[in-house]
């Protein structure tokens, strides 16, 4: 921000961290612009300000905080804070409790390579309040739904599997994804989504099963050994068993290459084989 030519005030209540942001200022020849004060920010009027930016910290003593009031600051201050200025953005864990958000913001999941790295709440001009966003990089594909979508449908395995992204998943747009493909999920509690014809997109990752087990390690050692793989992905939900253990069991031999989903098809622990589409 102090590089676009803005004033800064930031605040951390740890020494050490304002006595850093400091030096970093100075450093890069933006003192003029940030003022940094070591002070607690719950103290501070954001009412004055354009835009707001909170960073709670997350981490306690005793590791990570689950709980949005333990954060500090708690994200109702924060919340209250973004609600007087005209613009604010709230970092938030991804693992965040949908109904701790409020239905000011629009709130946004962000993965990279697949991995979900970032939640943030959005206040102000330009957002929806009450949406969710999932945004994936490195390509920057956005998907947006009002919040809560309807329950998708729920019917037997197709000819192709869909395994929508981490961001996609924590925003809960699966039924969005569900619509768009013209398909179903596999379980009602599971985010595997179904369809009897390909669909591309950049929100999932697409597969085409060849075979479907009731959950069945000798069959599936059988099967494996039949079609001559030897080298096996595999993937979960709603699954106990370990993927590096599965591997193990499999005593995987030849050219071939397949992958394996440990999954429940209508509340039964199932096994789906297939390979990637494309």
């Amino acid at each position: 921000l102090a590089r676009a030519g803005i004033a800064v005030l930031a605040v951390d209540r740890d020494p050490l961290t304002a006595e850093v942001a400091r030096a970093n200022a100075e450093a890069l020849g933006l003192a003029d612009l940030i003022e940094v004060r070591c002070a607690d920010v719950t103290e501070i009027d954001t009412s004055p300000y354009d835009a707001v930016f909170v960073d709670p910290a997350r981490r306690g003593g005793r590791g990570r905080i689950f709980d949005p009031e333990a954060y500090s600051p708690p994200l109702s201050w924060a919340t209250a804070a973004a609600l007087k200025a005209p613009r604010a953005a709230l970092k938030i864990a991804p693992g965040v409790p949908h109904e701790a958000i409020g239905p000011e913001a629009e709130a946004e999941w962000i993965s990279d390579g697949g991995d979900v790295k970032e939640a943030v709440l959005w206040f102000g001009e330009g957002f929806a309040p009450g949406a969710f966003r999932a945004t994936l990089l490195p390509s920057g594909a956005t998907l947006t739904a009002p919040a809560p979508l309807p329950a998708p449908p729920v019917g037997p395995v197709g000819r192709y599997l869909y395994e929508p992204d981490g961001a996609v998943i924590r925003a809960h747009l699966v039924a969005d994804l569900v619509e768009r493909c013209g398909g179903r999920l596999v379980d009602e509690t599971i985010a595997y989504v179904t369809s009897d014809v390909p669909y591309s997109s950049p929100y999932v990752s697409g597969y085409e099963i060849t075979d479907q087990l009731p959950f069945n390690m000798k069959k599936l050692k059988a099967l494996l050994r039949e079609r001559q793989v030897g080298v096996l992905t595999v993937k979960k939900r709603g699954s106990a068993v370990e993927p590096e253990e599965l591997r193990r069991r499999m005593k995987l031999s030849g050219p071939g290459s397949a992958t394996v989903f440990l999954t429940r098809v209508a509340g039964a622990p199932t096994m789906l084989i297939g390979h990637p589409l494309g």
